[in-house]
């Protein structure tokens, strides 16, 4: 099995695992593995300004890059890096680039969990 076919079995296999969580909570909630393998909640995608969840997964492009105000992007990736690498768990300010124009000043806490070997950080995101 390929890299990206191993990356799409984890990324179905994680979204199983928590989907009560993705869709019981009322916070924004995503998992990133790369731009490609990522899985987030209804409420994410409307906070950002997407149609769906599907919409959001969608963007295959730079994620930090696109979605994340330049102000952010260096303390999301450590705090993103910390969890995966350490698994360490943090909370910090982010600010959001819109799908719809504007921004969107949030809350991140970021969650190590672990999955079939693997560590993930469970991301979740409120609107401040």
């Amino acid at each position: 099995m390929g890299e990206h076919e191993h990356h799409e079995q984890l990324i179905k296999g994680i979204s199983k695992e928590y989907e009560d969580i993705f869709e019981g909570s009322k916070q924004g909630i995503y998992i990133y593995l790369d731009d490609n393998h990522k899985v987030c909640n209804q409420q994410l995608a409307k906070m950002l300004g997407y149609d769906s969840a599907d919409d959001w997964v969608a963007v295959t492009e730079d994620l930090v890059g696109m979605m994340v105000a330049e102000g952010s992007q260096e303390k999301l990736i450590n705090a993103f890096l910390s969890a995966h690498d350490k698994s360490i768990g943090s909370e910090v300010e982010v600010t959001w680039n819109k799908k719809t124009g504007g921004s969107l000043d949030t809350k991140v806490i970021l969650v190590p969990i672990s999955f079939q070997g693997h560590i993930f950080a469970l991301h979740f995101v409120t609107p401040l």
